[in-house]
């Protein structure tokens, strides 16, 4: 059982690590920038190993049937990504992707064009993924296995934290700009700008990473977000200067 669950965690961490670095080589490819990607500070993107784990729990048996596997992959990474976007919409307070320019887009969550990406992954993971991934496992014994995965498991918990930290200072920062600008006030420049200055007088950090890795929530609130920035860096100069 221990054996179990510490293999499937290394799955996990390894296809976790494995994704964000096909992410990050995807957006350098379209954007010639390297950006780090995902929700967490750290080289993981953790969907990537919840759907290599969901594929090869529900999908391994029909390994004769790469068809089936395409197809139910495509299914699973779809709903996987779909579940993953609402989850996070409804605990941060905003959308952190939105295919919604994509053709045959399903509420800017999911697409067609990544769904079927993802259905040839799954084919990856079955087929080519799994089979060196045994034998990896097999070139250590198990417990150099069980010391690795407890040792990034710690700094997986520690990363998680300190992310829905961040993530949590955004969410606070786009409810204060929703609700100026609800009051209608954001069509007054200056009344916006010195109510936008006092909510945010003690925030301590911003979370530029974030921003950078999901661009769609930067041009949603740039323009407040770009006021935000200026006042932090205004205490900050004046913090140096009474130095």
């Amino acid at each position: 059982m221990i054996e179990k669950i510490v293999y499937s965690y290394l799955i996990f961490i390894i296809c976790a690590f494995a994704g964000y670095f096909i992410e990050v080589l995807w957006i350098y490819i379209g954007s010639k920038k390297i950006v780090n990607r995902g929700f967490l500070s750290g080289p993981i993107i953790p969907i990537y190993g919840v759907g290599a784990l969901l594929i090869l729990f529900c999908l391994f048996r029909y390994y004769d049937d790469p068809v089936v596997v395409f197809v139910f992959g495509v299914i699973i990474t779809s709903a996987l990504e779909y579940s993953t976007s609402f989850i996070l919409e409804k605990i941060f307070h905003n959308k952190w992707w939105d295919y919604s320019d994509a053709k045959y887009n399903l509420n800017g969550r999911i697409c067609l064009r990544n769904s079927l990406a993802f259905g040839v992954l799954a084919i990856l993971i079955v087929y080519f993924v799994l089979p060196l991934l045994a034998m990896l496992f097999n070139a250590f014994n198990f417990k150099f296995w069980k010391i690795f995965a407890l040792v990034t498991f710690v700094i997986l918990v520690m990363d998680i934290i300190y992310s829905v930290i961040i993530a949590y200072n955004l969410r606070n920062r786009i409810i204060i700009v929703e609700e100026l600008k609800n009051q209608k006030i954001a069509l007054i420049p200056m009344i916006f700008e010195k109510k936008l200055k006092e909510s945010i007088e003690g925030f301590k950090a911003f979370p530029t990473r974030l921003l950078k890795a999901f661009p769609y929530i930067e041009r949603e609130y740039h323009s407040s977000f770009e006021l935000m920035k200026k006042y932090r860096e205004q205490k900050k100069s004046e913090k140096e200067k009474k130095k």
